[in-house]
């Protein structure tokens, strides 16, 4: 007995390349042990393959950390620096995908990430956002992920004590992914 594909409506299988500008690469921490801070990268790249089997798509992106933006320039220097992402000798971060699964009605995208030369597997819980015409008469497709990392797993381990217990950043953080596509031809 064959497994059914997976059925998603106006699925269009391709090549296709992130549109940064309507796509969004971010993170929360925790900070102070009271409150989140969040921030995002304004330069990143990728490509995703659609198969006629939608379980047997990928995707590889790249992410400029020196784009890093919590809306705090102090705070960006600092984490550009040797203490957090060390951009001088390690200016990017990198995901390729492993594999694409369901989990009921959710899909789990596998993939390994690679941070300050440190490669680690992290899923990605990943929503079908759609498929469809662009206006200048291309096909864009939408996508959400979200998942959760160890900083310390990837060597991004400087923190500093809080009077009265805690850290002064967590440990975990939170990825959030909102990605557009655009469909490439071969014109």
């Amino acid at each position: 007995m064959t497994t059914p594909t997976v059925q998603i409506p106006n699925y269009v299988a391709g090549k296709w390349t992130i549109d940064p500008v309507h796509s969004y690469v971010g993170f929360t921490v925790r900070h102070m042990m009271v409150s989140k801070v969040r921030g995002h990268f304004t330069e990143f790249s990728g490509e995703l393959i659609t198969g006629d089997d939608p379980l047997q798509s990928s995707v590889t992106a790249t992410i400029d950390l020196r784009s890093i933006d919590t809306s705090n320039g102090q705070r960006d220097d600092h984490i550009r620096s040797a203490d957090f992402f060390e951009v001088e000798s390690h200016p990017h971060m990198t995901y390729r995908s492993t594999g694409l699964s369901t989990d009921g009605d959710d899909f789990i995208l596998d993939g390994e990430l690679t941070l300050k030369g440190v490669t680690r597997p992290v899923p990605l819980k990943l929503e079908i956002t759609g498929f469809g015409p662009d206006a200048m008469g291309g096909t864009r497709a939408g996508f959400s992920a979200s998942g959760e990392i160890n900083r310390s797993d990837f060597g991004v381990s400087y923190n500093g004590p809080v009077p009265g217990g805690g850290t002064i950043v967590s440990e975990k953080v939170q990825l959030n992914l909102d990605i557009e596509a655009v469909l490439q031809t071969d014109e």
